[in-house]
C-alpha cells in the first residue's frame, strides 16, 4: 500500500542499564496510513512513548526497522516530516506565545514575514487567536497545551506525534481539547500518532487503537474503529462506543495475562 506513512517491521529496542538489559519493545509490526489517527494505549512502562520516540528519531531501535515516509526516522526528521507534542507544554516562560510558536521557524530560517503568517494561521487553528502577545503564565494549562500543539503545527508537517498531551489536565478541559483535536485533524488531514492512558480518549479520537502489553512492549491488539468521523462527545454513550472500549479493556487485560 503506497499510502503507508509509518511502517515498523520486527522493531525491537533494548536499553542497557546497570541492572542488566531492559527490553522496551519487542517484535513490533505496524503500518500507519496517511491521514489515520492512531492511539497507543497500555500500562505504564509498556513502551508506548518509546515507540513514538523511535518514530521521531528520539530513540534508536536495536532490532528490526522503522520508516517514516519511506525513509529512516533521521532523514524524516531532517526533512521536517513531523511535529512532536510532549506531555508537558514545555513553553519558554520568557517568550510570548507567539515567540514560542515562532521558535522552530526561527531555527529553520523562515523569513520574518513567513513566520508571522504561520504563527497567525496556527493560532487560529487551535483557537488561540489574539493570544500571541501573552506569556505562558497568563494562560491556563489547557491553553498552554494548545499553544504547544500550535508550535508543533507551525512548519506544517504532515505527521503529528503526541505523547499524552492532555494527561495532566482535568476531565472537562480534556474533553474540550479532545473535541478541538478532532476538529483540527478533520481540517488539516494530518496523520496523528497519539499516546494515552485513557480508554475513552483513545476510543473517542482514533481511527485505529493499538493496545500494547507490559514489558517487553508488544502489540496485544490493533482495533479498527467503526465510529463515524463526525464524533460529538455524546457518542461515548452509544453501544458502538462502549463495545470498542470493552475490546480495548479486554486487550489490556489479555496483554497483562500474557506479560
Amino acid at each position: 500500500m503506497n499510502d503507508t506513512v509509518i511502517s515498523a517491521k520486527n522493531l525491537s529496542l533494548t536499553f542497557e542499564t546497570n541492572d542488566g538489559p531492559v527490553h522496551a519493545l519487542k517484535d513490533i509490526n505496524l503500518d500507519i496510513a496517511k491521514g489515520e489517527f492512531v492511539s497507543f494505549i497500555g500500562p505504564s512502562g509498556c513502551g508506548k512513548t518509546t515507540f513514538l520516540r523511535c518514530m521521531a528519531d528520539l530513540e534508536t531501535p536495536t532490532g528490526g526497522e522503522i520508516t517514516v515516509n519511506g525513509v529512516t526516522p533521521r532523514e524524516a526528521r531532517k526533512s521536517r516530516a513531523y511535529g512532536y507534542v510532549f506531555q508537558a507544554a514545555g513553553l519558554y516562560p520568557w517568550r510570548t506565545i507567539g515567540g514560542n510558536i515562532r521558535l522552530p521557524l526561527e531555527i529553520m530560517g523562515y523569513s520574518k514575514e513567513d513566520q508571522a503568517k504561520r504563527v497567525q494561521q496556527v493560532l487560529e487553528l487551535v483557537e488561540l487567536d489574539g493570544f500571541d502577545r501573552k506569556f505562558p503564565w497568563q494562560l491556563s494549562g489547557g491553553m498552554q497545551q494548545r499553544a504547544s500543539i500550535a508550535r508543533a503545527l507551525a512548519f506544517d508537517a504532515d505527521i503529528l506525534l503526541m505523547d499524552e498531551p492532555f494527561g495532566a489536565l482535568d476531565e472537562i478541559v480534556r474533553d474540550h481539547l479532545n473535541e478541538q483535536l478532532l476538529a483540527l485533524w478533520a481540517r488539516t488531514e494530518k496523520t496523528i500518532g497519539f499516546v494515552t492512558h485513557s480508554i475513552p480518549e483513545a476510543v473517542y479520537l482514533s481511527t485505529k487503537i493499538v493496545v500494547m502489553s507490559p514489558r517487553p512492549g508488544r502489540i496485544a491488539d490493533v482495533i479498527e474503529s467503526t465510529l463515524p468521523k463526525e464524533r460529538p462527545l455524546e457518542i461515548r454513550d452509544t453501544p458502538e462506543f462502549i463495545e470498542i472500549a470493552h475490546r480495548v479493556r479486554d486487550g489490556l487485560r489479555e496483554g497483562h495475562a500474557d506479560g
